[in-house]
């Protein structure tokens, strides 16, 4: 029984992924990652995460391929924002028989794979409180008046960036076929906020995966995770939530951008500069493209070998 975690990245967010992985090493040394190319615009990113934690690259390449063009096809090509989003689906057919999937724009606080020894009980899992916000961002009031999900499982719903289940579960038929289903009832979804795979992964896992568990619906209640949430408590590096006292597991700046004076700031630059000189934030923002002009500086060190 293989464990392991799945990313997409391009050379795009190489910061954020280099705070992402620095976070996973700080806990865990061991478990692999392997990253699924965003887009064709990887190959410094790749050399990076590879170099300094291990990270490898998803062998079959020709198949993200194919998945994420048919997939795109389905809706055609100009109905979602972000149509690349659909390659984290290569995670049912990778190298792992359990898995986590993580976005980029998160940073961990403990050995975060552990939260798949649920998977005794489970064949999915996910943890967030994306319930608490109702179905907006995932789906429209007709699911709910043709009653295609009872009241319950939609408190199943999740977010897209921090999920895990297992090899095997979908077939690249089954995928395929729930992608037409859903572009067969486009109006069961939100799309408002230019949200891609976020409607669609939750109808798929809510139709066809029965043994789904979220760890915020735990009886102790988990702590929260989302960087919008302004009560968390800092503790080093680490966050709190006050409301039950407990660590929280990660934390997730979803729809924030991350740059200086953004929520927790301090904590994300912590982990992205682990090991390393921070610059100081004013360095950082003396320039209208900020962050960016560190990605440039650092794509030109890694290109030149250094």
């Amino acid at each position: 029984m293989t464990r392991g975690i799945y990313i997409t990245a391009n050379d795009k967010v190489i910061e954020q992924a280099i705070a992402l992985l620095k976070s996973i090493r700080c806990y865990d040394q061991d478990t692999p990652v392997v990253l699924i190319p965003y887009d064709d615009n990887y190959q410094v990113i790749a050399k990076k995460l590879n170099e300094d934690f291990g990270v490898t690259v998803y062998p079959d390449l020709e198949f993200i391929e194919r998945l994420s063009i048919k997939l795109q096809s389905i809706f055609g090509e100009d109905f979602f924002a972000r149509p690349n989003q659909f390659r984290k689906q290569a995670c049912w057919f990778g190298e792992f028989d359990e898995f986590l999937y993580i976005d980029t724009d998160i940073v961990v606080f403990k050995k975060i794979v552990d939260d798949l020894n649920y998977f005794t009980d489970y064949d999915f899992i996910c943890y967030d409180y994306q319930h608490k916000a109702g179905i907006r961002n995932v789906f429209s009031q007709k699911i709910i008046d043709n009653k295609v999900f009872t009241e319950d499982e939609l408190k199943g719903m999740f977010n897209g960036g921090f999920w895990a289940s297992k090899k095997g579960l979908m077939s690249e038929e089954k995928i395929y076929q729930i992608f037409e289903e859903c572009a067969a009832n486009i109006d069961y979804f939100d799309f408002t906020y230019k949200t891609s795979d976020q409607p669609i992964i939750n109808y798929m896992v809510l139709k066809n995966i029965e043994r789904r568990f979220n760890l915020a619906h735990q009886p102790d209640k988990n702590p929260g995770n989302w960087a919008g949430n302004g009560h968390f408590q800092q503790e080093g590096y680490q966050l709190i939530d006050p409301s039950n006292n407990q660590n929280l597991h990660y934390l997730h700046w979803a729809g924030i951008k991350i740059k200086p004076g953004c929520p927790y700031w301090d904590v994300w630059k912590h982990y992205r500069y682990l090991g390393e000189t921070a610059p100081d934030d004013a360095e950082l923002i003396k320039t209208e493209t900020g962050i960016k002009t560190q990605i440039f500086q650092q794509v030109k060190k890694i290109l030149k070998g250094k």
